[in-house]
């Protein structure tokens, strides 16, 4: 069997209780755990797009004519829960033909299921193909981020074509196009809940979401996380401890935080792969290796930020008190190289202009929204 794989429980309404698993021996305690619960049900196994980027679109369509109210790429790879995922208007990974294809896609499954109201629908990008997850015609919890964010309401514009105007009789001709860039991101938890691990899935599992807006992504993405309770710091040490799959893209991430003048330690794998790369990084031990570990560190104040990313059943091990650690002493911690980079554009735009506010009224007014 080809891994990563997504499984669930086919008695679970709406996909809750899904993993991602990536050898046997999680599919094997996956399956144990499901058959424990309910032994007469089955287990349903898709192939997950590792490495995806999923893309939400909200739309409004009044049966004949389809706007596009925001096209949402997902910061976060596919496969965390939309719901937890940071999300940017616009998209800024991906190319113009592809946010063009995705916006065909969605105004035509619109007509084809005519929709007329609001209407959400998923999609994952790789390597350049455009992938279908799934369309829902309703209301998705994106519609007010994407309505603040475009400066059109669009709850009240699709329950205006549910009662029979037109979009065209409302002034929409065309898909909003904003010119500054606002980001969504996710509030967790997990503070709260000491035994659960941060690192984000197919089961949704925040309990709010606030927003960032400016003329860059780095600092829409920096207001985000300060709003969010996890502020992105601006000098320091960078501990850095990534799954094998993940150390050739960390590289440019951490060249550019020590260019940025942050110290880069690591533990010995992520360190000695930094370190052929011609990088600075001093080695820590991971928990098992005995004293002064990661842990320790930590505890010390001595780390400013956590990129960490989940591997085998090992180093999810140390993974786990390593994030749980983090987050108890109000560190920052990032588990995804695609967040890695977005913070990095925070931090480069905190350290260049610092931090500036404005109205959402005045970003409409002077930005086109």
């Amino acid at each position: 069997m080809g891994y990563p794989i997504l499984v669930r429980p086919s008695y679970v309404l709406g996909g809750s209780a899904m993993t991602v698993v990536h050898d046997d021996s999680e599919l094997t305690s996956y399956v144990e755990r499901a058959m424990e619960v309910s032994p007469d049900q089955v287990v349903l196994i898709d192939r997950f797009l590792e490495g995806a980027i999923e893309v939400d679109v909200d739309a409004v369509s009044d049966g004949a004519a389809t706007i596009i109210g925001g096209v949402m790429e997902h910061i976060e790879y596919a496969g965390i829960h939309s719901g937890d995922s940071a999300c940017a208007i616009p998209p800024l990974g991906l190319t113009h033909e592809c946010v063009e294809e995705i916006k065909r896609q969605t105004k035509l499954l619109a007509q084809a299921l005519g929709v007329v109201g609001l209407m959400n629908v998923q999609f994952a990008v790789k390597d350049g193909t455009v992938y279908v997850l799934e369309a829902n015609p309703r209301a998705s919890r994106t519609v007010p981020f994407v309505s603040k964010a475009v400066g059109v309401p669009l709850a009240r514009v699709a329950t205006r074509a549910m009662i029979g105007r037109t979009l065209g009789e409302m002034g929409l001709a065309r898909d909003p196009a904003p010119r500054h860039v606002a980001v969504k991101e996710a509030v967790f938890p997990f503070i709260k809940f000491p035994g659960t691990d941060i690192v984000l899935g197919p089961e949704m599992r925040s309990t709010g979401e606030v927003m960032g807006i400016d003329e860059s992504f780095g600092m829409a993405f920096a207001k985000a996380q300060m709003a969010a309770g996890a502020s992105l710091p601006l000098a320091g040490t960078v501990l850095i401890t990534v799954a094998d799959r993940d150390k050739p893209a960390i590289v440019p991430v951490a060249a550019a935080l020590a260019d940025l003048g942050f110290d880069l330690w690591a533990t010995r794998g992520t360190a000695e792969f930094l370190r052929s790369r011609g990088l600075a990084a001093r080695s820590v031990n991971k928990i098992r290796e005995g004293e002064p570990s990661v842990i320790h560190h930590i505890r010390a104040g001595e780390i400013a930020l956590v990129i960490n990313t989940p591997g085998g059943s090992g180093p999810r091990r140390d993974g786990f008190h390593i994030r749980r650690e983090a987050l108890a002493r109000g560190v920052s911690v990032i588990t995804t190289v695609r967040g890695a980079l977005a913070a990095l554009e925070g931090i480069r735009a905190l350290r260049k202009q610092g931090l500036r506010t404005i109205s959402l009224q005045e970003h409409h007014a002077t930005n086109g929204g």
